[in-house]
């Protein structure tokens, strides 16, 4: 398996994967898997809760999903998180991020 996997795991509703945030970078953007998490670098500082706001909002439009569908249910103030996405299989979930980011998942998934 390569270091790079990334662990998306089915819950109820949908499906829940881990997430690093990078607070205070210069664009909202997903730049990559990191210990099995998919890193994420948003604009907002780590304050008051604006980058856990912008990062439902960012991840909900890059998914092209409701905002209410996406939310972080554990880690709301650490940089680590786990984020929540109703109403979505991890099949469309994969092949949402791969036709964004063709480069994000190096290894075949056969």
């Amino acid at each position: 398996m390569p270091e790079t996997q990334f662990k998306i795991n089915p819950c109820e509703d949908g499906i829940r994967f881990s997430a690093i945030i990078q607070p205070r970078s210069s664009q909202n953007e997903i730049s990559g898997i990191y210990n099995h998490s998919l890193k994420i670098r948003l604009t907002s500082p780590p304050v008051d809760g604006a980058a856990n706001k912008t990062c439902i909002k960012f991840v909900a439009k890059f998914l092209g999903l409701s905002p209410s569908q996406v939310r972080i249910v554990a880690g709301l103030s650490n940089k680590n998180k786990t984020i929540e996405i109703i109403g979505m299989d991890e099949s469309i979930f994969i092949n949402t991020l791969t036709a964004k980011i063709p480069n994000l998942f190096k290894e075949s998934h056969s």
